[in-house]
């Protein structure tokens, strides 16, 4: 079932990673690139991006990050994950990022490149374009 933590309506591109994100150690505030060798996203830019992932990892401080990016204009225009901690909860409500959590089934379903729209006010939020 789909939990919306915070609300909007946008269109975009997914980028979809199946390795949590720890915003603080991970995410360059300056360009929004992922700059951790080891993760999946590695070089890879979350700007513009309906970013797709399991979930956060990390230090509280990842939510001041979260807001960093989105001051920076290099954040996703939304963030969907199966499970939402406290950072990126608390950094997407600061920096007003629409998130929504959603099961496993529906996270298998979405893939990197799939154009979507989200739309927290929806019946059903998630529509593949």
């Amino acid at each position: 079932m789909n939990k919306i933590l915070v609300s909007g309506k946008i269109e975009g591109i997914v980028l979809k990673s199946n390795d949590p994100i720890n915003f603080l150690g991970t995410v360059d505030k300056k360009t929004g690139i992922i700059s951790d060798k080891d993760h999946t996203l590695f070089e890879k830019s979350i700007k513009n991006s309906i970013l797709v992932f399991p979930s956060g990892i990390g230090s509280s401080v990842g939510a001041y990050t979260i807001y960093s990016i989105k001051s920076n204009n290099t954040a996703p225009l939304a963030m969907i994950c199966k499970k939402a901690d406290l950072t990126v909860a608390t950094g997407c409500a600061l920096a007003n990022i629409p998130l929504i959590t959603i099961s496993d089934k529906e996270f298998e379903s979405i893939q990197t490149g799939m154009k979507i729209l989200l739309d927290t006010d929806s019946t059903n939020p998630i529509v593949h374009r």
